[in-house]
C-alpha cells in the first residue's frame, strides 16, 4: 500500500513592530500541522535583509511599522521575488489603504480583529494563487452609493502621509527624494481628487480616515 503524498508545509514569515501581535499571530497558526512560521520580524529593514535566507512561502505583513513600513518593503521584496505572496495584516480598514496595499503588489488584505481562522484561510487562498480580502477590507472597498470618488494613486497616497504629518513640501521631497515641483503636483492632485481646499483640511482627512492612525504607534 502507498503512502499517502503528503505537501510540505507553508512556510510563513509574520512583520509585525509589536511583539504581542506577532507572537499572537505565531501561536494561533502553530497549532495547523501544515504551517511552519519561519520568524517574526519587527519591521520592513528586517524583512529586507532576511528574506532571501529564510525564503518563505508567504509573508504576513503590517503596514505602519519604523524604518521601512509594510507598504515599501512590499514593493521591494516582489522586485526581488515576484512569486513572494504578501498578506497585508492591518487595523486599517480604510479604502485608501486597501488600494494601495493592493497596487503595491499585496495579494490580500485582513483586519486585525478577523477571527484567528480566517488568517488559515487567508493563507491557503493566496497559496492556490488567489486573492483574498477579509469581510471588512471587501466592504471598505465596495463603491458609495451614487458614484465614487476617484481614488489616489500609491505616490499620491505617500504624500498626503508626509503632508499629514505636517511636512513642508520641501521636507516631503527630500523623504521622497522627488523634487519641490513633484511635491507641489501631487499635493495639487490630491486635493482636487479629495475636494480639499487648504493642507487643514488634508489634515482632517488623514485623521478621519486613518491614514495618520498608527504611524509609529498604531497596530
Amino acid at each position: 500500500m502507498t503512502d499517502p503524498v503528503t505537501h510540505a508545509p507553508v512556510k510563513v514569515v509574520i512583520v509585525d513592530d509589536h511583539p504581542m501581535v506577532a507572537e499572537g499571530i505565531q501561536s494561533i497558526l502553530e497549532d495547523y500541522k501544515d504551517i511552519t512560521v519561519l520568524a517574526t520580524l519587527s519591521n520592513g529593514r528586517a524583512a529586507l535583509d532576511e528574506m532571501a535566507q529564510l525564503q518563505p512561502d508567504v509573508v504576513l505583513m503590517d503596514l505602519n511599522m519604523p524604518e521601512i513600513g509594510g507598504l515599501t518593503a512590499t514593493e521591494m521584496l516582489l522586485e526581488r521575488d515576484p512569486g513572494l505572496k504578501i498578506l497585508i495584516l492591518s487595523m486599517h480598514d480604510t479604502p485608501e489603504y486597501i488600494s494601495t496595499a493592493l497596487s503595491h503588489g499585496a495579494v490580500g488584505y485582513i483586519l486585525k480583529d478577523v477571527p484567528t481562522d480566517e488568517i488559515k484561510t487567508a493563507i491557503d487562498t493566496v497559496m492556490r494563487g488567489e486573492r483574498y480580502l477579509c469581510t471588512g477590507a471587501r466592504g471598505s472597498l465596495e463603491p458609495p452609493e451614487g458614484g465614487s470618488r476617484e481614488s489616489l494613486t500609491s505616490r499620491e497616497q505617500t504624500v498626503l502621509l508626509q503632508l499629514a504629518q505636517g511636512k513642508s513640501n520641501k521636507e516631503v521631497a527630500l523623504a521622497l527624494n522627488i523634487s519641490v515641483r513633484t511635491v507641489e503636483t501631487h499635493r495639487k492632485n490630491i486635493k482636487r481628487k479629495l475636494g480639499i481646499s487648504s493642507t487643514a483640511g488634508l489634515t482632517r482627512y488623514a485623521l478621519e480616515h486613518g491614514v495618520l492612525q498608527g504611524t509609529g504607534v498604531g497596530l
